[in-house]
């Protein structure tokens, strides 16, 4: 698509209310908008998957102590990144990269930035948004898939709520190394 065909798409789209501005993000040439979809169009997406993992998180939450229930879902995080390994030989980078793109594959459009000795994916969504809106503790399953993905400590950071955003911080062990 050229460039005017997809300005006139996400304008058709923005006074459609499907999408919304939210924030920029410098170019080589001039800075460009970055687009998230709106709650409405959020809604047009099936979501049966949600009903039935809200259930059963609401039931390991009432059968299981704390601990158990967190400990579960890290090791569906876990099995999650074994189906996809990075290669032994791949960097931080590249196993950050991984981990972006499994978050992607899941459905949460996410981004990598790096920032004062560590990177940082920002999801634009959470591909369990609808789960964790009420169970806040899935975040923990998707912690534990980075952290196994990139081999290195991850801190789950997500924003909460009606709208919610993943966010991982993970140390540039590889930085370290070569500093020392």
């Amino acid at each position: 698509m050229t460039d005017n065909a997809v300005r006139a798409h996400l304008t058709s789209l923005e006074r459609d209310g499907l999408v919304q501005q939210s924030g920029l993000r410098q170019g080589s040439r001039k800075p460009h908008f970055n687009y998230e979809l709106t709650a409405d169009a959020e809604q047009l997406f099936p979501k049966s998957h949600a009903v039935i993992l809200g259930q059963v998180l609401q039931v390991l939450e009432e059968k299981l102590p704390a601990k158990v229930t967190q400990d579960v879902l890290s090791e569906v995080g876990q099995r999650l990144a074994a189906t996809h390994p990075a290669p032994a030989s791949a960097k931080l980078e590249q196993r950050v990269q991984a981990a972006v793109q499994m978050l992607e594959e899941l459905g949460g459009m996410a981004k990598v930035e790096k920032q004062d000795g560590h990177f940082l994916i920002r999801g634009g969504s959470c591909p369990l948004g609808d789960a964790s809106c009420h169970h806040p503790g899935v975040c923990k399953a998707a912690e534990a898939m980075v952290a196994e993905l990139v081999e290195a400590p991850v801190r789950e950071c997500c924003i909460k709520g009606d709208r919610p955003k993943c966010c991982f911080e993970i140390d540039d062990v590889d930085e370290k190394k070569s500093s020392r």
